[in-house]
């Protein structure tokens, strides 16, 4: 695959298709599974609330594949993505109810580098809080 949008028609300041992301318990456990991260932190009440947690909490790694999405559906290729980091800043809680919670990512191109790439800024917030710090991507363009 190769990216989908060029590099010569980006701009600093390019604002990516924001999108939401719902986060349920059901998801959580299936993460367990495919990630092998069973901490009970992301799937036990009890447990979590024991620690300090005001509930279950989704994996920041969870959290961190969601965020990226907006970057690779924009490019229409995950490859595109050369390098990618975050700071978890605040938690995602995850209520156990019928809506869970909801991971609400904006994204912008902050510069543009060489050989076709660009330094895209995310902003991940849920429930109010901003749950990513220093968010980046840098992506190659077409």
């Amino acid at each position: 695959m190769t990216a989908k949008i060029a590099y010569d028609d980006v701009e600093v300041g390019t604002e990516l298709p924001a999108q939401a992301f719902p986060v349920t318990r059901a998801a959580l456990v299936q993460y367990a599974g495919a990630s092998g991260d069973f901490n009970p932190i992301h799937w036990n009440e009890k447990f979590a609330k024991e620690v300090g947690l005001p509930d279950v909490i989704a994996h920041g790694m969870f959290t961190m594949a969601e965020a990226i999405r907006v970057v690779t559906d924009w490019t229409g290729d995950p490859g595109a993505v050369a390098e990618y980091g975050v700071r978890f800043t605040k938690p995602v809680v995850v209520p156990n109810d019928d809506q869970g919670a909801t991971v609400e990512v904006s994204a912008k191109v902050a510069a543009k580098l060489d050989d076709n790439t660009v330094r895209v800024d995310l902003v991940a917030m849920s429930a109010g809080q901003k749950v990513l710090g220093m968010s980046r991507a840098v992506v190659r363009l077409a």
